[in-house]
């Protein structure tokens, strides 16, 4: 067994989103920080829900930010291993059926909490006798199975981010892991998995923090050590509050919104730590930096903005060998290399390109303006320019014209390109072309 193995288990039942992918980077982090294993279980108990096409894409979304498992697990092949351990725990009495309806136990909690008191299952099933059991059952009635809390002792462990944790049994409900119909609920079976997959740690949302303390129990009524729990603060929005937007964002809407896996990765990696995002870290790096105790217990926000900065400055970093293949067709290295710092998505380089192609609307320009774009064209023509024809440009026309500045420069950006801003000229003027950018300047000159 590996000193540390850890698993991602999400349901096919949609698409990840952002809870789910920091999840899952987080374990991969903490395995790849141990030299561990981090292995993928497709939790599919749910047969009504569960899609095979929403499995492909949970994988497919790993690959895309890198997180690879090494191993994957299939919760729909190993239904007879839940049987086993079931039938076991059954005969030593640590599951016991229930007959109450869905109504009666919703009528039973609404009494407690009417009264001031924890709506704890109070066990009644457990004195029902054998001649009652058989009764209901005889009449069409089947049973719900609890697994019955030991509340001999306080369940504690050392969470890894929580610190400290302690629950008095007595005070959870004994918890239900198999409906009336025989369908699995998840506690028992995600057990009995992560002890077949030697899981030594399980790195999870703190919405499960009660799970835990009955799975550790589980763990013990099956014979194995409990693995080492931690649980992370849930995402928040940058209003505190984790909008519905936020919350339903999936790898796939980040992928048309233009967002590069290197960004989402080095967001989601650092949140909930008071270490600072840093867009050049990988996730090799990420992971030899990863440490649990950086993590706090306030709620992690998660900014959509800071995602687009971060985005932004990852795009910035590319190389064309990075990005090539996404391109438009005939956009070489000196293209993207002009291009790249004036976008926040490799896919807006395609609207630069256009602007190279041509054609661009003629801006609007006075008379003035317009003897300048045909003096400008004239010189242009007559230079040879060299290595650097926009600098030579530029400087015969403010040495001829005394125009500087903006009066000297924005003229010719418009006329060339269409827009006030944007790239180096001097680059932007190669990609161009001295033939092409003679035409833009008679042109935009009003001169036939």
């Amino acid at each position: 067994m590996n000193s540390v193995t850890t698993r991602f288990a999400p349901s096919p039942t949609g698409h990840l989103h952002v809870g789910n992918i920091r999840t899952a980077l987080h374990n991969w982090l903490l395995a790849k920080q141990a030299g561990g294993r981090f292995l993928l279980r497709i939790d599919d108990t749910d047969s009504e829900r569960s899609r095979e096409h929403f499995v492909d894409a949970i994988r497919e979304d790993l690959d895309w930010l890198g997180l690879s498992p090494d191993g994957e697990e299939r919760q729909s092949a190993r239904f007879d291993d839940y049987e086993r351990e079931f039938e076991r725990l059954a005969a030593e009495g640590r599951i016991y059926p229930c007959y109450e309806t869905p109504q009666e136990l919703e009528l039973r909690r609404k009494v407690l909490l009417g009264r001031g008191l924890p709506p704890i299952y109070d066990r009644a099933a457990l004195e029902l006798s054998e001649a009652r059991r058989a009764e209901l059952e005889a009449s069409g009635t089947r049973p719900h199975w609890r697994f019955k809390l030991d509340h001999a002792s306080p369940i504690t462990w050392q969470d890894g981010i929580r610190g400290k944790q302690y629950f008095d049994p007595a005070q959870l409900s004994d918890p239900v892991v198999r409906r009336a119909d025989g369908s699995w609920l998840y506690m028992l079976p995600s057990v009995i998995d992560d002890i077949a997959m030697d899981i030594t740690d399980v790195l999870r949302g703190e919405d499960h923090v009660s799970n835990t303390a009955t799975q550790i129990q589980m763990f013990e009524a099956l014979g194995a050590p409990p693995p080492r729990f931690a649980h992370e603060a849930l995402l928040t929005g940058a209003q505190g509050k984790l909008s519905k937007r936020i919350g339903s964002l999936s790898v796939s809407q980040f992928r048309a919104d233009g967002i590069e896996p290197e960004a989402v990765v080095a967001l989601l990696a650092r949140i909930g730590t008071s270490d600072p995002v840093d867009p050049s870290l990988g996730l090799d790096e990420l992971a030899t930096s990863f440490d649990l105790t950086r993590f706090g217990r306030a709620p992690a926000r998660f900014d959509e903005a800071e995602l687009d900065r971060v985005n932004t400055a990852i795009v910035h970093g590319l190389g064309y060998d990075a990005v090539g293949q996404r391109l438009p067709d005939g956009m070489g290295e000196a293209g993207w290399e002009a291009i790249r710092p004036n976008i926040e998505r490799v896919e807006q380089a395609g609207d630069w390109w256009k602007v190279v192609k041509g054609p661009v609307p003629l801006p609007p320009a006075d008379d003035e303006t317009r003897a300048y774009l045909a003096e400008a064209a004239v010189t242009l023509n007559e230079q040879d320019g060299g290595d650097d024809p926009w600098h030579a440009l530029t400087g015969a026309l403010k040495a001829a014209t005394g125009r500087k500045g903006k009066a000297l420069f924005l003229p010719l950006r418009q006329a060339l390109t269409g827009r006030d801003h944007g790239p180096d000229m001097a680059l932007m003027l190669k990609l161009i072309g001295r033939d092409e950018a003679i035409t833009r300047l008679w042109s935009a000159s009003g001169r036939e």
